[in-house]
């Protein structure tokens, strides 16, 4: 009697195949963005059964190694590993996840028109009271979670802002419809414990490390404009800066470290 597919091999772990698969990584044999054949290929080569296989790609896809895309011309592809965010350049995160390789999508969760609290209107040099458009996304890098961004802008600098597409770069959008664009951005840095409310949305456990970055923007007329707050996921992003010194100023850098 004939049978269509020869006995399922089952001489590997889980554990097995998930070691073998980094190091094909690691020694560039799969490189980011490449696709993985399909499962019962990938069970063949690496002599498991195909449930195993499943578990061994379920761990390196919840580590970020790989991506799992579904539908026609899906599959699983090598994840790009951690994006740099560069903090000397005020870009959108969908640019420089694109300038990286990403995949870059992101989920509007929450739009308003409010008074300013007492904090935001300080930031932002605004009277208690005053009106900023509050705008909460989710940005996603190859179709995974990536960071959660809170911004407040002011909202006599942009009428009608909430009535234009917000899944891109605020910044783009605003320089196309009102002509502004930073030209000075402080920026606080730290890392923090993931909340219960956080880690869901960002698909970490609680307490999980966030990298914080506070921004506050001001255009070319010293108008401050912009008050952020992104949470970026520590295991998925790499910050940087670049630092230009002059040799009569070498000790005058722009980073300042703050011990508490």
């Amino acid at each position: 009697m004939e049978h269509d597919e020869a006995p399922v091999p089952t001489s590997g772990t889980a554990e097995d195949v998930r070691r073998r698969i980094l190091d094909q990584i690691r020694s560039g044999l799969l490189r980011p963005g490449d696709k993985l054949g399909g499962e019962r290929d990938l069970a063949q080569q690496y002599d498991v059964s195909r449930s195993t296989l499943r578990q061994a790609l379920d761990a390196l896809q919840q580590s970020g190694v790989v991506r799992r895309v579904p539908g026609r011309g899906g599959g699983t592809f090598v994840s790009h590993g951690k994006a740099e965010r560069d903090l000397s350049a005020a870009v959108g995160v969908p640019a420089y996840l694109r300038r990286q390789g990403f995949e870059a999508g992101t989920n509007v969760l929450s739009t308003a028109l409010r008074s300013a609290d007492k904090d935001t209107a300080r930031r932002l040099r605004l009277s208690s009271g005053d009106l900023v458009f509050d705008l909460v996304r989710l940005r996603l890098a190859d179709g995974r979670p990536i960071s959660l961004e809170h911004a407040q802008l002011v909202a006599e600098h942009f009428p009608g802002l909430l009535e234009c597409p917000l899944g891109g770069s605020v910044y783009e959008l605003i320089a196309e419809h009102y002509g502004t664009t930073p030209a000075e951005v402080t920026e606080e840095i730290e890392v923090v414990a993931a909340t219960a409310d956080e880690a869901r949305v960002l698909e970490v456990e609680p307490g999980a490390p966030l990298i914080s970055v506070v921004r506050v923007a001001a255009d070319h007329q010293g108008r401050v404009f912009e008050l952020s707050h992104d949470l970026f996921r520590a295991d998925r992003t790499r910050m940087t800066i670049r630092t230009r010194l002059r040799e009569d100023a070498q000790d005058e850098g722009g980073l300042r470290i703050q011990a508490t």
